[in-house]
């Protein structure tokens, strides 16, 4: 197997279990402003009328983006299991969803006038093939807008979580873990902008927000417990991870019973050249 063809199989058999696990982790977040991650990105692209969404997920994001009257929406992801959630979604009935990779988009030249991704591009593969064939299916001008992950904000529940992750990971063999997943240019303003640059893209505007994901120690470990590393832990371990994670929180718990928890994200926009 290639690498793209290890980190696809990996992401099909994730997904397959947990269909929609990105929207369970970051549906309830809020930006400082109350509005999602999922909120922000279609607010970028307000007024474009043909929108595509790159690894769509369940369709938390068409979802909104159909709040916009009058558009053509399309998604593309890999997992059917997925995309079985997103068709269910009374809003997506007239969405074109398909099942598909990113490099080999089902979608002729100039059929868009924005591409959106939350929490997707960044897990991609052969990720310049990604950049030319979402400008390919973009028409001259159009958008691409992504959220894409910014680690910690330091100093809560999902630092502990990260830590207790960390020791659980170390204890497995390295053949048992998570192959490494996307392209870490992605996860920076420069390193997007050396992708997106050769495929036509203009400079990315790049802004960095924090999520609030605080809740009950039970809606926290929802959130926290999404993340792809623990994919392949087995049952028990996840358990005791939990347990150890619940007690780790214990301290900072506030009398309301709510664990603070916070992640960052990037959030990049580039418009294709005319």
């Amino acid at each position: 197997m290639t690498t793209t063809a290890t980190q696809e199989a990996f992401l099909r058999a994730f997904h397959a279990e947990r269909p929609g696990v990105t929207a369970e982790a970051f549906g309830r977040g809020r930006a400082p402003d109350g509005r999602s991650s999922y909120e922000l990105l279609s607010d970028r692209v307000a007024g474009r009328k043909r929108v595509l969404d790159l690894g769509c997920g369940d369709g938390l994001l068409l979802e909104f983006l159909a709040r916009e009257d009058g558009r053509l929406l399309a998604g593309v992801d890999l997992s059917p299991q997925s995309l079985a959630l997103a068709r269910r979604r009374p809003a997506l009935t007239g969405a074109r969803l398909e099942e598909g990779r990113a490099q080999e988009l089902p979608f002729g030249d100039d059929s868009f006038d924005a591409c959106v991704s939350h929490m997707a591009l960044m897990l991609m593969g052969e990720i310049e093939q990604v950049a030319a064939e979402v400008a390919r299916v973009l028409s001259p001008g159009g958008t691409l807008a992504c959220v894409v992950g910014g680690g910690a904000v330091g100093g809560d529940a999902y630092d502990r979580f990260l830590a207790l992750l960390r020791e659980a990971i170390n204890e497995i063999p390295a053949t048992q873990r998570i192959p490494a997943l996307g392209d870490r240019r992605t996860r920076s303003r420069n390193g997007l902008d050396d992708v997106l640059a050769p495929a036509g893209f203009a400079a990315v505007d790049w802004e960095t927000v924090p999520i609030d994901l605080s809740g009950s120690v039970e809606q926290v470990w929802a959130s926290v417990s999404g993340f792809y590393d623990l994919g392949p832990l087995d049952g028990a371990v996840v358990e005791g991870l939990r347990d150890s994670f619940v007690a780790s929180v214990r301290d900072m718990t506030t009398p309301e019973w709510t664990v603070p928890c916070a992640v960052k994200v990037h959030i990049a926009t580039a418009r294709l050249h005319e």
